[in-house]
């Protein structure tokens, strides 16, 4: 049950619930995935899954294009954003670990 993605990021939404739920075009949609702000899962058909999680993004992403944020500049936001995430996972893996050791904490 652990390994079983929340249900914000389960991808279950269709292409047209999404663009009900954002306001956005199909084409807009597709437009953000040529772009890289947002990956939904592809069905063996071709047909676009995508989350909760995707379509708060999209909302997001939406928002920020009538503030006249280039979709570059949302990419490059994203990437900084993800490395910062990563970036923090690993350093708390390590202080993980360094604890550990000093107290003599075994993993199975």
């Amino acid at each position: 049950m652990k390994d079983e993605p929340s249900y914000k990021n389960r991808k279950v939404i269709t292409i047209g619930v999404v663009s009900e739920l954002t306001g956005l075009t199909e084409r807009q949609i597709r437009y953000y995935e040529e772009r890289k702000l947002i990956f939904p899962e592809r069905l063996a058909r071709g047909n676009r899954k995508y989350s909760f999680s995707d379509v708060e993004k999209l909302i997001e992403i939406a928002n920020k294009r009538e503030e006249g944020v280039r979709t570059y500049e949302i990419r490059q936001e994203m990437i900084k954003e993800t490395k910062k995430e990563n970036d923090k996972k690993a350093r708390n893996k390590m202080l993980r670990g360094q604890i550990n050791a000093r107290f003599g904490i075994q993993k199975d």
